[in-house]
């Protein structure tokens, strides 16, 4: 369906994100595209919509060179949609109005059949109450649910997403990645540039994994996420699941930790609980390490989530004279610290103390 072969482009001299990219994408592929910020994933996208032009290279799409002189453009857009980060609704219409007017204007579809087929697409998103409501009067997942049905008004045949939940607080996230899923069950060929790397593994059946502005790896979820065959891809997974927060004088800023841990929750896409659980386990050792009678020189935090769901292991290490702080602690707090982390442990290596264990979401 789609070829891409030796795609370059070049902002300047100096920025080229996408260098020499070769890809095949075939009908009813779910392709998720990940990998480091500033790796060319969006500007890859722009380049299959010809939003971008390319420097070099060709772009086939159903055998049809799309770089070539002449090439109707406005024919790709129609038969290859996009749903942006920031949902590019037009504020002075209703989400029905908006759904309704691509078909309208550039497939001449009557406004009665394209309003009834425009209220069955927000149905399909969830959003059939909310069809006379505008942009301003909705959330933001709502109104990116409303972009995508925009999308699939026009019955592309292709759908490109670029990073659809990143404008979104983290409470609507869910709600735009499962129309997405529902999208994915029936058969539309999509490309989703994302963070979101529970859903790609559950969602897609290929991932490109892009780097040095190519396709630096590709596979199925299980080939990337549990036996990346590259050295960058494997560091790049481990990265996703792993919170190192590093304090060089030893003084504990929870709030601090706290946040990194919520964005850390937030990309691991943990439960609500094991994340609960997480803050509490974390509350309670740096406060005893503050509260600590040898005071710490030093000190680093280390979360890092399995491939298996539910757990996160913690380790928490500390420079300065040997003192377990689980002993130091009150009988309240110790008793919290082993409720959320059974296995809970302290060692002691030369000038470093350690205390380490899991905390699982049990339900």
């Amino acid at each position: 369906m789609i070829r891409v072969e030796h795609l370059r482009k070049e902002f300047s001299k100096s920025v080229v994100p996408i260098t020499d990219l070769n890809c095949e994408i075939h009908e009813g592929d779910v392709v998720s595209i990940i990998g480091p910020s500033g790796t060319g994933k969006s500007t890859f996208l722009n380049l299959l919509n010809r939003l971008e032009e390319p420097t070099s290279g060709k772009i086939w799409f159903n055998g049809e060179d799309t770089t070539a002189p002449g090439y109707d453009l406005k024919r790709l857009r129609r038969e290859m949609g996009m749903v942006f980060q920031n949902f590019n609704l037009f504020s002075h219409q209703t989400l029905v109005e908006n759904v309704m007017l691509g078909p309208v204007r550039l497939l001449g579809k009557g406004r009665q059949e394209m309003y009834e087929q425009a209220m069955d697409l927000l149905q399909r998103v969830g959003l059939y109450s909310h069809a006379l409501k505008y942009p301003s009067e909705c959330s933001g997942g709502q109104q990116q649910r409303a972009a995508i049905a925009r999308a699939m008004a026009m019955n592309p045949k292709v759908l490109l997403f670029d990073e659809p939940t990143s404008a979104l607080d983290p409470s609507m996230v869910s709600e735009v990645l499962s129309v997405i899923r529902n999208l994915a069950g029936s058969g539309v060929t999509m490309l989703v540039v994302t963070h979101e790397m529970t859903f790609a593994r559950e969602v897609s059946n290929r991932i490109f994994y892009l780097d040095e502005g190519i396709v630096y790896e590709e596979g199925s979820p299980s080939d990337i996420f549990e036996r990346p065959a590259r050295k960058k891809t494997r560091l790049f997974v481990h990265n996703i699941r792993c919170l190192d927060w590093h304090s060089p004088d030893g003084t504990m800023d929870y709030p601090g930790l706290r946040g990194e841990m919520e964005r850390f929750a937030y990309r691991c896409v943990l439960s609500q609980r094991l994340m609960n659980l997480l803050n509490i386990l974390l509350e309670e050792t740096t406060t005893l390490l503050s509260q600590a009678a040898a005071p710490a020189a030093e000190a680093h935090i280390h979360v890092e989530v399995p491939e298996r769901k539910g757990e996160a292991q913690v380790e928490i290490r500390w420079k300065g004279k040997p003192a377990n702080i689980l002993e130091e602690a009150d009988e309240y707090s110790s008793s919290l610290i082993h409720h959320v982390c059974p296995n809970v442990v302290y060692e002691e290596s030369g000038e470093w103390n350690c205390i380490r264990g899991s905390v699982r979401d049990a339900r």
